[in-house]
């Protein structure tokens, strides 16, 4: 049990965000960000190939003996923030930490090694709206071969192999050149959505599709607190930069009492959001024996939208003419929040899963 957190970030977590902002500022600079939006290949995977090959961040929650870093949600907490800060277009939620949670709680060491090292992509079949424990689409199996229609899939598009929970109860590996990925129409062009059209796929049997499916939403959502939180320091950041550069009757706009007083609250509240996501990274980190980290989730994820949400609709708006054209990034920032407001599930749906956590269901 896990009686008093750290939250604090320690010498080593400080040295991986340096190295992670680094490299992103070589490698997801905002107008190249917004020119591969515009491409139809939003993915940068020479931006993934620096951070899994040169770093091996893919395999920061893969133990040692498995092939990967042996870390915990912690470092892959403060990647998290740096890759929201630069709302990088590349698939590390939904392979190094949503798939590979699947995949270790399903056990299979030869897939896990491939998605630690970088070198296979991987993704989960669920929708990226399913909160932890919530209902999801199945494939229909029969005879190993997989058919169904699974739609809202993140990162389909570049995924080498799906994981597909089967009507049997099973989690299967599919190749991803066994299955048609249909792009859907997204908001934030940064993390897209496809329909995945399983017709007679073969898929090889992993484990348990429940506990599995489980785990993966559940880290995902609580992780994704923390990109969140990258995504609302920055448009907090940028913000404060621009208000103090603007001027208006001679003066800088930063001076007006009113723009302070905006300012001021989404600090508060993001302050508050760093507390409640590393509070969720750190419970998963230490584990799960009397059900912290469910809690610790489920109050990350029912504060983080809505102030990831304010953060960059105050970016927007006090940015003026300049933040309402393409070539600005804000708009980037607000699509990635609204979009993360229902991923994993919306802060309503973590609301009431935290109630019942807690014994405290509405009357």
């Amino acid at each position: 049990m896990n009686t008093q957190p750290d939250l604090l970030y320690s010498e080593e977590e400080e040295a991986l965000r340096a190295a992670v902002r680094d490299l992103l500022a070589d490698h997801c600079d905002a107008p190249g960000v917004i020119a591969r939006t515009e491409s139809g290949a939003p993915h940068d995977l020479s931006a993934w190939k620096a951070l899994t090959d040169g770093m091996g961040l893919a395999g920061l929650l893969v133990p040692e003996a498995q092939g990967g870093q042996g870390a915990t949600h912690r470092e892959a907490a403060v990647v998290l923030e740096e890759l929201g800060r630069a709302v990088a277009p590349v698939p590390y939620l939904t392979s190094a930490v949503v798939a590979t949670e699947a995949l270790l709680s399903c056990g299979d060491d030869e897939l896990l090694g491939r998605l630690a090292s970088g070198r296979t992509i991987g993704a989960l079949a669920v929708g990226l709206h399913l909160a932890p424990g919530a209902a999801h689409q199945v494939a229909q199996v029969e005879n190993g071969l997989l058919r169904a229609d699974l739609t809202g899939i993140a990162d389909a598009a570049v995924a080498d192999v799906l994981l597909v929970p089967g009507d049997d109860g099973a989690l299967y590996a599919v190749r991803a050149q066994d299955v048609t990925v249909t792009p859907q129409t997204s908001l934030d062009l940064t993390r897209p959505l496809a329909t995945v059209t399983l017709a007679g796929a073969p898929g090889r049997r992993l484990g348990d599709a429940g506990p599995a499916v489980r785990r993966a939403l559940r880290a995902g959502a609580g992780l994704l607190a923390s990109e969140q939180l990258g995504v609302a320091e920055w448009a907090l950041t940028e913000t404060v930069r621009y208000l103090k550069e603007r001027k208006q009757f001679n003066r800088p706009v930063g001076g007006f009492q009113a723009l302070k007083h905006r300012l001021a609250q989404v600090w508060l509240e993001v302050v508050s959001l760093r507390a409640a996501a590393r509070s969720a990274a750190d419970a998963l980190a230490a584990g799960d024996s009397l059900g912290e980290a469910s809690v610790a989730v489920a109050v990350a994820q029912a504060y983080a939208s809505p102030v990831a949400v304010r953060a960059a609709e105050e970016a927007l708006q006090l940015h003026a003419g300049i933040g309402m054209t393409w070539e600005h990034p804000v708009h980037l920032y607000l699509k990635r929040a609204k979009a993360d407001s229902i991923a994993y599930g919306t802060a309503g749906a973590h609301r009431a899963a935290l109630a019942e956590l807690v014994d405290l269901r509405a009357p």
